[in-house]
């Protein structure tokens, strides 16, 4: 592999090089990009020059999967890897700062001074550099455009994502894509009978380079539902193979074609699902706990530092803005809770936003609450101003189900003996009770000890008072007194 340039194909292959240790380059590019064609002379001459590196490329759009796991944002884009970690990165066509860059890494490199290529070994000759330097000076020039243009630009991707209640940004037609991702994208939507727009990114760099500016996006395809950015094509695939994009297109008021009941349902609005039943009582009081677990609580796609989808990635935003402190869970880790919920709170899509264990709604609500003013008023009236103190938020929390559990794990999958042992007298009485997993937050684990003076775990609580740990409620199980008291 020494001297040679290989072209990565999967993440999986990536993480595999990495774990071997030794030093590796890698170069996201574009086939449309001159500065990456050009930076991708100079990659293979320093390939040949520094042997005892790796050297591979990623074509940045082919392989979403890999960009967005690397923040690539734009190409020529270069990461530097040792001893199996990301050691540097390097963004746009600069063939000195890469030739010093590759030999910190290899090994090469002992000068304190900025090293031209053409100083470490035949890598990048006069024409190529002449050619690169070009190259940067036109980018340089793009992007120093007058505020005026840009706003043209912004102005026109606006009137493109909202040009269509389903808008798919893709590469080629619908009737004939040029990359696979967009025909996967494609073949959901038909498979959903939406009635969608597409636009060919491929007939227009302007919109296609600032298309991922404007969304924070780096890939192709991109899915638009009212003008909001849904995500690409792992999201869609995702989303269809779950059942939720239909339920979002339902959600956003968006009828598939010819089907009657989904007209029907897009023009109820608000994402509401017919049907409130079917949840067992173990699973509504959990999903009561979870939705009471703070005063602002956010079922999302994802984490707030790293959303799964547009929308979800909107909410935080907001409330970012509002400076609003709220808990959140991902619902793309626990099937129980993403269906579950739906049902609990009759609304069927995400995310949810609630305030103190009430649906507020989801991102178009919330959207047009914070527009309004609306969003505040609704917080500061129900006290949520800013931060919230701990001992606040410990007795919402006990307070947050008339029986409230904090155990170690989830009623169905407890991570102590003791825990398990307080579920089954629990359920042995028919008992409906809430519960939080103190595993899951350090911060309540070690505050709720200090606020009941109690040193260990599981804690029951009834009506916000303390009951005691596993041996008081053994003791009131085998005496038959566990249910009464839990009554009074």
């Amino acid at each position: 592999m020494s001297g040679t340039v290989k072209d990565i194909v999967s993440k999986a292959e990536l993480d595999n090089l990495r774990q071997s240790g030794a030093p590796v380059v890698l170069h996201f590019w574009a086939s449309w990009c001159d500065a990456s064609k050009q930076m991708d002379q100079v990659f293979s001459h320093l390939a040949t020059d520094f042997p005892r590196a790796h050297f591979f490329r990623v074509e940045a759009e082919e392989h979403p999967e890999i960009s967005e796991a690397y923040s690539v944002a734009a190409v020529p884009y270069f990461v530097f890897f040792k001893d199996g970690k990301t050691v540097d990165t390097l963004e746009g066509a600069d063939p000195s700062s890469l030739a010093n860059k590759v030999g910190k890494v290899a090994g090469s490199s002992t000068s304190a001074e900025p090293a031209a290529p053409a100083s470490l070994g035949l890598a990048a000759g006069p024409t190529i550099l002449e050619t690169v330097k070009e190259n940067a000076k036109a980018s340089v020039q793009d992007r120093a455009q007058p505020v005026s243009t840009a706003d043209a630009l912004k102005s026109r991707l606006e009137k493109l994502t909202n040009s269509h209640p389903v808008m798919l940004f893709m590469k080629g037609i619908p009737e004939e894509p040029r990359c696979g991702f967009s025909r996967k994208v494609v073949d959901i939507l038909k498979e959903e009978n939406v009635d969608f727009g597409s636009f060919d990114i491929l007939s227009d760099n302007e919109v296609r380079e600032g298309l991922k500016k404007f969304s924070n996006w780096p890939t192709f395809p991109q899915l638009y539902c009212n003008g909001e950015l849904l995500g690409g094509a792992d999201i869609a695939i995702a989303m269809h193979e779950s059942g939720e994009l239909k339920d979002a297109f339902k959600d956003l008021g968006i009828t598939t074609v010819g089907s009657k009941e989904s007209q029907d349902e897009a023009g109820k609005g608000g994402g509401v699902s017919s049907g409130n039943t079917g949840l067992s009582e173990t699973l509504r009081a959990r999903l009561e706990g979870l939705v009471n677990s703070k005063p602002v609580m956010l079922f999302m796609k994802g984490r707030p530092e790293e959303p799964k989808c547009g929308f979800s990635g909107k909410v935080v935003e907001i409330l970012n803005q509002e400076k609003i402190e709220f808990g959140s869970f991902d619902i793309l880790l626990d099937d129980e809770v993403r269906q579950g919920l739906k049902v609990y709170s009759n609304w069927s899509s995400y995310p949810q936003l609630y305030v103190k264990g009430e649906l507020m709604g989801g991102s178009d609500i919330v959207l047009e609450m914070q527009k309004s003013g609306e969003l505040k008023k609704v917080l500061t009236e129900k006290g949520i101003t800013g931060e919230q103190s701990l001992e606040d938020r410990l007795k919402a929390l006990i307070n947050s189900s008339e029986v409230m559990l904090f155990m170690k794990g989830s009623p169905d999958e407890p991570k102590c003996g003791f825990s398990s042992k307080v579920v089954k007298a629990l359920r042995g009485e028919n008992v409906s009770f809430g519960s939080f997993d103190i595993l899951t937050d350090e911060e309540v684990r070690q505050g709720i000890k200090n606020f009941s003076n109690w040193p260990t775990f599981p804690q029951l609580y009834y009506k916000g008072e303390l009951i005691g740990g596993c041996d008081i409620i053994m003791e009131l199980s085998e005496s038959g007194d566990l249910k009464a008291t839990l009554s009074e």
